[in-house]
């Protein structure tokens, strides 16, 4: 479900949430974008180190075809068609897929002790595939294992962080 993004300020930038099922893209250098509680979901951040333009995904089942209307009322639900979209928003915003900068976080299993699901590694599986089919190599990622994060993409910097158990990283 697409929400209406949430703004908050923290001293001179501009927190935008982006939701469960969304994306968020900018090329506003006073902006972050952040979100939360990546679980089995899975985080993309893109960014044009050039143009400065960059976007966060937040996607949490792999494949559309699972529910293809779900996915044509809101793409980003699906990792598979988030993706795609993620990139193509940045695209029209100038960025070129040569030099854009992509870091994943997620795909956890917080709640899936025998590992049965297997909801985050497919969520992954299906990203990497993604990225690799549109020649965009991964920069950076903090996946799997069973503790949930933050990830905020910078858009000053181009710098995305996650945030996992108190402590913030950059990737």
């Amino acid at each position: 479900m697409n929400m209406e993004s949430e703004w908050t300020f923290r001293g001179d930038r501009i927190l935008r949430v982006v939701w469960v099922s969304d994306m968020g893209i900018s090329d506003n250098p006073a902006e972050v974008l952040i979100t939360y509680s990546l679980g089995s979901c899975i985080g993309l951040t893109l960014f044009d180190p050039e143009v400065r333009v960059g976007g966060l995904l937040h996607s949490m089942l792999a494949l559309s075809r699972m529910d293809k209307a779900k996915a044509e009322a809101n793409p980003c639900m699906f990792t598979d068609t988030g993706a795609t979209r993620l990139i193509q928003a940045v695209l029209d915003m100038g960025a070129s897929k040569k030099r854009l900068v992509a870091k994943l976080a997620g795909a956890a299993a917080p709640l899936d002790t025998h590992n049965s699901f297997q909801i985050g590694e497919r969520n992954y599986t299906v990203l990497r595939k993604v990225l690799w089919k549109n020649g965009i190599l991964i920069a950076g990622e903090d996946v799997g294992g069973r503790t949930p994060r933050t990830m905020s993409l910078y858009m000053d910097s181009g710098v995305t962080t996650i945030k996992s158990g108190g402590a913030e990283v950059a990737l």
